[in-house]
């Protein structure tokens, strides 16, 4: 299924027009989600919206937006007037001004968008646009309206098209200064700064993140997989601690002394990209079969007779990099 557009209107550099589509550049939908269900039944749980204080059922069209001023006192605000002071979509992104990419702070990044020409004309303008941009080596700044709300958006080329990220205004940037205060200022010998240096030069390499495993989902999928198969679930054995660093340059000499593996880790990184990814499944209800039922025996009888479609997640080989 074609993804679908968050927003559609215009691009505009000054006189420069064409018409956009703004699509999300990230998605959730391929992680394993969970619904809550009633043990005794297996159904699945409905929540109701009701009275704190009298514990009756409100319908929907009873309920209003508040604004907590205090304890137990809240000002109303209707729907109507916030449809006042919305801000009219002007279906439009204007970009105000161009900055150096490496002035944006991190901190300000919300989320990517692609932003792609709506429709078989505008093409030529969108193209203008873009290599303007690029040949600059700037990123773009303007604004777009999503849901009654005016956002900072920053625009760069990528590949043949625009990406856009939101960006956060300064009032929902924390100052780290409240965070860092107490962090002490020690001293730091060269031997130390020159081994730590080592270690990072052992275990640096591109960016590739097709390498990275999520272990958390994959043993998500691996525990649902066996419990519709009604294959034993074993408890993992408990990881055996680190123990305590007592010496910092004994820490450092013995992590340098654990990497003279890193040769063969580094063998075994290009024959994993060397291998053909497998085909990618569409999500996960392409992989995971539902368990009907009340659970235990019945639901591991069921499942045992029903056709499975994967009977252990398709991903295609990856090996995580360590962070550190």
């Amino acid at each position: 299924m074609a993804p679908r557009a968050n927003w559609k209107g215009f691009l505009r550099l000054s006189l420069v027009t064409c018409p956009v589509a703004l699509y999300p550049a990230t998605s959730d939908t391929e992680k394993v989600s969970f619904n809550q269900i009633n043990r005794k039944t297996g159904h699945r749980i409905k929540y109701l919206k009701v009275d704190a204080e009298t514990g009756d059922e409100v319908t929907s069209e009873d309920i209003v937006k508040g604004y907590k001023v205090d304890t137990d006192t809240y000002i109303e605000v209707t729907k109507d007037e916030l449809d006042d002071i919305a801000l009219d979509s002007t279906h439009t992104i204007d970009i105000d001004e161009f900055v150096p990419k490496a002035d944006i702070d991190n901190r300000y990044l919300i989320r990517p968008y692609y932003l792609v020409p709506d429709g078989k004309v505008g093409h030529d303008a969108y193209a203008v646009i873009r290599e303007t941009i690029r040949s600059m080596d700037k990123v773009a700044i303007g604004r777009v309206v999503l849901t009654n709300r005016e956002h900072i958006i920053a625009l760069e080329p990528l590949e043949s098209g625009l990406m856009g990220t939101l960006l956060r205004y300064p009032y929902e940037v924390r100052s780290e200064t409240e965070y860092f205060d107490d962090i002490q200022d020690v001293k730091l010998t060269r031997d130390m700064l020159d081994l730590a240096k080592h270690i990072v030069e052992k275990k640096s390499g591109a960016f590739e993140p097709e390498l990275f495993e999520d272990h958390y989902e994959t043993a998500l999928i691996d525990l649902i997989n066996k419990k519709r198969s009604g294959a034993p679930i074993t408890a993992k054995a408990a990881p055996k601690g680190g123990g305590n660093v007592i010496n910092l340059m004994d820490a450092l000499k013995k992590s340098i002394a654990n990497e003279k593996d890193v040769p063969a880790a580094k063998v075994a990184k290009e024959a994993v990209k060397a291998k053909k990814p497998k085909k990618r499944v569409e999500g996960q209800r392409e992989m995971l079969l539902p368990i009907s039922g009340k659970g235990g025996k019945e639901a591991a009888a069921k499942a045992a007779t029903t056709p499975k479609k994967a009977d252990k997640p398709v991903r295609a080989p990856a090996r995580a990099k360590k962070a550190g």
